[in-house]
């Protein structure tokens, strides 16, 4: 009897030591299956506002890099009006509250969101910018948007070939303090400068953040100027909606050359329909995606530069149907 004892007693403990390493290998890859430490990072995502098509895609882009980098949760918030600097401070603030790892941040005003950055920055909450630009101040991680005034400059030299480089044009603004709608509109006057016999009769309306305001605004500069003038450059999509439906209404579709800067539906059928003669293209997905990239870098200790341009782009009615001007013409978002 005592023989079958002991190589019994041996094959249960090889048993159990087997058992025992099978269980600690399984433990370590579902450890391995997070970021190391098992902790999800937690990135707030704050645009401008929330109610245009072009903000949805930058959530689309934003998180379709999460869902790479995996073990990553975007945090969607952002006022419902893009010119609400208050709403967009507050959530910034209650974002700090949270404790979240990283804040990437659209800010509507310049200036209005510096000290809530600071915050950040003092709390230890890293912040990388996108789309619109702040202030100096702030250390940020960096600033990942279109080259503005460069966007600006294309519309300008848009608006010269349309109108034949001669005539009276309009730059419609936006709102004082949006320093990526600043550039655009600097961009497109420092452009004109190259075309003397081009007159620019009005820079200094601005048309608010809704397409109703700058409707309003439109039909005004129209009943001043339209008799005499050959084209307008808006400077972003509520603006430019508003734009083209007053040109329309004005019975001055067509006639007036029209630039405008970001796509909509009905901005692309009025290229089709001949009353929208371009529209500077950004791309919003890579900028969401973008950003979300170098926060989660710059958290595991990799620089970036200082700024990260998405590239610009222009669309007209000859190039539209082409498969890249058709992806930033309608691109992705969250459903």
């Amino acid at each position: 009897m005592k023989r079958f004892i002991l190589p019994l007693v041996m094959l249960l403990a090889v048993t159990l030591i087997v058992a025992g390493c099978k269980s600690s290998s399984d433990n370590s890859s579902a450890s391995n299956a997070g970021d190391g430490d098992g902790k999800q990072l937690r990135i707030a995502v704050i645009p401008k506002g929330t109610s245009h098509e072009f903000w949805r895609s930058v959530h689309f882009g934003a998180e379709k890099a999460a869902q790479e980098i995996g073990n990553v949760e975007i945090l969607w918030r952002g006022p419902v009006v893009e010119s609400d600097t208050g709403s967009q401070i507050e959530v910034v603030k209650s974002m700090i509250t949270m404790g979240v790892d990283g804040i990437v941040l659209a800010p509507n005003q310049k200036g209005g969101l510096v000290d809530a950055v600071e915050e950040s920055i003092g709390e230890g909450i890293p912040v990388v910018i996108f789309d619109s630009g702040l202030d100096d101040g702030p250390e940020i991680v960096s600033y990942v948007a279109t080259d503005n005034f460069k966007g600006g400059q294309m519309a300008g030299d848009a608006m010269a070939k349309a109108i034949g480089e001669k005539g009276n044009v309009i730059l419609l603004r936006y709102l004082a303090g949006s320093e990526s709608t600043e550039q655009r509109e600097e961009g497109f006057l420092e452009a004109l400068k190259k075309y003397p016999d081009i007159t620019v009769v009005s820079s200094d309306q601005y048309a608010g953040d809704n397409a109703t305001s700058a409707k309003e605004k439109a039909d005004q500069l129209l009943q001043l100027h339209g008799e005499s003038l050959a084209g307008i450059f808006a400077v972003c999509e509520p603006n430019a909606n508003g734009t083209l439906e007053a040109i329309k209404n004005a019975g001055m579709a067509g006639k007036i050359k029209f630039i405008a800067f970001d796509p909509s539906d009905a901005l692309i059928q009025g290229m089709r329909d001949g009353h929208c003669h371009g529209i500077v293209l950004q791309d919003p997905v890579q900028m969401g995606y973008q950003s979300v990239i170098t926060m989660v870098d710059f958290i595991n200790g990799k620089s970036a530069e200082d700024f990260q341009s998405t590239g610009e782009y222009l669309a007209t009615p000859e190039n539209m149907d082409q498969p890249q001007y058709q992806t930033l013409l309608k691109p992705e978002t969250v459903q």
